[in-house]
């Protein structure tokens, strides 16, 4: 296998596992020490509904590296395509 069928494979693989977690992890219970703090304190004033939102606004910030990674390799892909046609 050549080197950059491997870096393609590693960039789809984790895209794939990235894109999977996003996708299937909507319901996530684990937050940092502030978010939970936020989260005990509005439930103690009877405002349950910002831990969904802060539970959302998590995966929200998790999924843009996995964008970023995706489109950088996209890029790389296509610069080798291009570098490749020229040959």
């Amino acid at each position: 296998m050549k080197i950059n069928a491997k870096i393609k494979f590693f960039f789809i693989l984790l895209l794939l596992i990235g894109g999977g977690l996003i996708v299937f992890c909507s319901d996530v219970e684990a937050q940092c020490a502030m978010c939970k703090a936020t989260i005990e304190s509005n439930a103690k004033l009877g405002e349950g509904a910002a831990g969904s939102g802060i539970n959302r606004g998590i995966l929200y910030i998790m999924g843009i590296p996995y964008l970023l990674i995706g489109a950088v390799g996209f890029l790389i892909y296509r610069h080798n395509k291009k570098l490749q046609a020229n040959h």
